[in-house]
């Protein structure tokens, strides 16, 4: 297959989508396939998938993350010159509303993503009551491709009751050879103020008003109750950055961070929160299972797939704050609980990206199939 993959967040870009993409078509050329994107933003290195990169301008009030622009007439030269078999649009912007279109001209089946709920961004960012708009334009979009993917049953199940058809759940994996209680860092401990007998609860994902973060440093807060020496710990960057560390100085924030680096800050905290209520999936949850931590997290998405609460993580029903603090508590009481830590390993083991890799070229050829007759 000639695969075409275009989104406006790709790597160097740090988040679950841009690294679920590049490891979605990474595999696909492991295996044989030709793939190339269409993006935002230049490759750091020569390494990688090949890329055609689109103009873009910064999202408004999220600066970390950019909107590429492209004319139909640029993305039907893309067609012409690399001739797809199918593509796979992962942004409903401009950008892959000029892809589909494009692609509905030359006759070439179209697979979508929705990764991303923007509809409660907006919300966040002072937009309310735009549920009903954002679903009746994200239906016009998807229902113009061939099959929409999305990664958790919560969120096919909402796009189904926009209307929008064709749904599949395609999950999402974690590489356990680079996610492992081994990274575990007695020297970073250290620069937390932290030793082995001092609790560390940790937090990975952007710094932004949609992921949560009040509830989370409310959280940290009845943590201490339990255990008045925790250390709370931030990784990430985003919007929210800045006030946050003006607001807490008590807490660690490390930025962004990536590869191995990331992966020993997961693996040496012990209990993870994860207030969000807003993913499609909620990659950082398997990665922190991976790493040995037990996840306090509401019961929905990866969450909801994953935890089983009181043996490899804690849930709360989503939206219960209340409970989902009182979560905490238990958390902190069991923060060195090894059965616990080795059970959320044990539970991310099942979950590598091999599965993913191979039900996305079975979505990939599916379309193209039913596209021919």
């Amino acid at each position: 297959m000639r695969v075409l993959i275009v989104t406006d967040t790709f790597p160097p870009d740090i988040n679950g989508v841009a690294r679920t993409l590049n490891t979605l078509g990474e595999g696909l050329q492991r295996r044989g396939h030709t793939v190339r994107v269409v993006t935002t933003h230049e490759a750091t290195d020569a390494s990688g998938l090949s890329r055609d990169v689109m103009h873009a301008l910064p999202l408004p009030g999220y600066p970390g993350l950019r909107m590429g622009f492209a004319s139909l007439r640029q993305m039907l030269d893309i067609l012409d010159a690399y001739r797809p078999d199918v593509l796979y649009v992962a942004t409903e912007t401009i950008m892959g509303i000029a892809a589909i279109r494009a692609a509905g001209k030359r006759g070439i089946p179209v697979v979508s993503g929705f990764h991303t709920n923007f509809q409660t961004y907006l919300e966040n960012y002072h937009l309310p009551g735009m549920e009903t708009i954002a679903a009746a334009f994200l239906r016009s979009v998807h229902n113009q491709t061939a099959r929409t993917l999305t990664p958790s049953v919560d969120t096919a199940s909402m796009l189904e009751r926009w209307g929008i058809r064709n749904v599949g759940v395609m999950g999402r994996g974690v590489e356990t050879e680079s996610f492992d209680p081994a990274r575990r860092s007695t020297a970073l401990r250290q620069s937390w103020g932290a030793d082995e007998s001092t609790p560390v609860a940790i937090y990975v994902g952007r710094i932004a008003a949609e992921k949560n973060l009040d509830l989370a440093v409310r959280a940290f807060t009845e943590f201490q109750k339990v255990q008045p020496m925790a250390r709370m710990v931030f990784v990430g960057d985003g919007p929210r950055l800045a006030a946050l560390k003006e607001e807490h100085p008590e807490f660690h924030c490390a930025g962004a961070r990536t590869g191995n680096d990331l992966a020993a800050h997961y693996a040496s905290g012990d209990v993870f929160l994860f207030p969000s209520s807003t993913e499609t999936f909620g990659n950082v949850v398997l990665e922190a299972m991976a790493s040995g931590l037990g996840v306090v997290a509401f019961d929905y998405a990866a969450p909801r797939l994953l935890i089983r609460s009181g043996q490899n993580g804690w849930l709360a029903p989503l939206g219960d704050e209340k409970l989902f603090l009182a979560q905490v508590c238990t958390a902190a009481a069991s923060w060195n609980d090894g059965a616990i830590r080795a059970a959320a390993r044990q539970s991310a083991f099942d979950l590598g990206w091999g599965r993913v890799i191979d039900q996305f070229e079975q979505e990939l050829r599916s379309v193209m199939q039913t596209s021919a007759l």
